[in-house]
């Protein structure tokens, strides 16, 4: 599976009135902190991947937990890359097991996301208030093959526009790069 996400530096207000002329669905409210781990057999940075366990909490309290690994970018236009994910019962554990085998956490991200979703669920568009460096707006889809890439990626495009944003001011850096050049 692909994800196709594209991400631009937006004022939250702005899209929230665009979506809403635009009659998005909202899906909700939640909190994610994202804890980003280190390899001990070679460099995330280096070769742009991610591993990562995210904590999402709902108004409702519910929690859930969840343990990603992301690939490296698959082209030059936008942020897709392979994604794998999986449903983690419990993040302690998890955390003591990738230190066990010694992954270390590197950083952690904590964002609020404001999720809606356009065109029956064809498109998600998520408006991110993210601690320590600001607000974005994140359109993606999903694929299943390379051969289809293109398309969607024409489509999260196409998205932005409607959202009064150029696709040309996106930032292919992940919110984990944005957080480690903001601290330095």
């Amino acid at each position: 599976m692909y994800e196709v996400e594209v991400k631009v530096p937006v004022d939250r207000e702005r899209v929230r009135s665009k979506l809403d002329a635009l009659e998005a669905t909202p899906l909700g409210t939640v909190v994610q902190v994202d804890t980003y781990y280190d390899a001990p057999h070679r460099t995330f940075a280096e070769t742009d991947e991610a591993l990562r366990i995210r904590s999402e909490h709902r108004p409702d309290d519910d929690a859930e937990t969840r343990l990603t690994y992301k690939g490296p970018l698959v082209d030059d236009e936008s942020k897709t890359r392979e994604e794998v994910e999986t449903a983690v019962r419990d993040d302690d554990r998890m955390d003591a097991i990738l230190a066990n085998l010694g992954f270390e956490p590197a950083a952690t991200v904590r964002k609020e996301r404001e999720r809606f979703a356009l065109e029956d669920g064809e498109y998600t568009v998520t408006v991110d208030d993210v601690d320590g460096i600001g607000e974005y707006v994140e359109v993606e889809t999903e694929t299943a093959d390379e051969a289809t890439l293109e398309a969607a990626r024409d489509g999260v495009y196409g998205v932005l526009e409607r959202l009064d944003l150029d696709p040309d001011d996106q930032i292919r850096t992940s919110y984990l790069g944005l957080l480690l050049e903001a601290e330095d």
